[in-house]
């Protein structure tokens, strides 16, 4: 019996062997090679519709964060990750066996969600985006938190102390757009929202949720308006109204580096 239960472990082994080695063998150089992989997304994401919608007979996995996604890759569980640009390259910076491809992905723009009826703070976010954009301010926090050397410098803290409350829901798993710093929730997303607060005289709330119950957590007026790194799409212009695009991005593809 200990002999039968010896081999029998050893033919697993063997089988997990091979299978790495498959995984291995996997090449990815453009979405074209998506076909039939096994693809990881951030659930509720463009990253997600754009496999849903383009990717034939694709294996997909759906994760809270592209950052669980990316654990599931270096363990070979999938063959690679569609994500946004940015965060897919402080992902990579962080694994030095992981690597990016790019393809001729559309363009996404970012904009800042709100309630379809909530015209009042529509045109308050718009105000403090163009004027952050006219006074410089803007670009002085493009260089805080995505600078050409990778060393981000977080602002210091614009959040009033005092006054009514303007809640902002986001999803803390998108550098540099809003992470963990420790405790804190921080990104270019939550300075925008501390000043578009200050412009009304306001203390901003940060609320961290999944991506995917944003929408709905914006609609059901547990918060006032959504930063997260969210694209303007024709199927969510059906449940919220957006802001004027604040900044422009497009997906990209994290795979394993070859072995050499």
């Amino acid at each position: 019996m200990k002999k039968l239960l010896l081999i029998g472990a050893a033919l697993i082994l063997a089988a997990n062997v091979f299978a790495a080695g498959n995984r291995e063998q996997v090449v990815i150089k453009s979405a074209a090679d998506l076909d039939g992989k096994r693809i990881g997304v951030q659930q509720g994401t463009t990253g997600e519709l754009y496999v849903q919608e383009n990717v034939k007979n694709a294996k997909l996995s759906s994760f809270k964060s592209g950052i669980d996604a990316a654990l599931d890759l270096k363990n070979g569980a999938i063959d690679a990750v569609v994500l946004d640009e940015l965060p897919a390259k402080e992902i990579v910076s962080r694994n030095s066996d992981l690597m990016i491809v790019t393809d001729k992905f559309a363009k996404e723009e970012y904009a800042i969600a709100v309630r379809k009826d909530d015209l009042e703070l529509l045109n308050d976010i718009n105000t403090t985006i163009i004027k952050l954009k006219s006074t410089g301010e803007y670009k002085k926090l493009v260089n805080a938190f995505m600078p050409t050397d990778g060393k981000i410098q977080v602002p210091a803290s614009e959040n009033p102390k005092s006054g009514k409350i303007l809640k902002l829901g986001t999803n803390a798993t998108f550098p540099p757009f809003e992470y963990l710093e420790g405790k804190d929730i921080v990104g270019f997303d939550i300075s925008v929202g501390e000043r578009i607060a200050k412009d009304k005289g306001m203390q901003l709330e940060v609320v961290n949720m999944d991506f995917d119950s944003l929408i709905p957590a914006l609609s059901s007026g547990a918060i006032d308006f959504i930063a997260a790194g969210m694209s303007v799409t024709e199927e969510r212009k059906k449940n919220v109204s957006f802001s004027v695009p604040y900044f422009e991005s497009e997906q990209v593809i994290i795979v394993r580096k070859p072995k050499q």
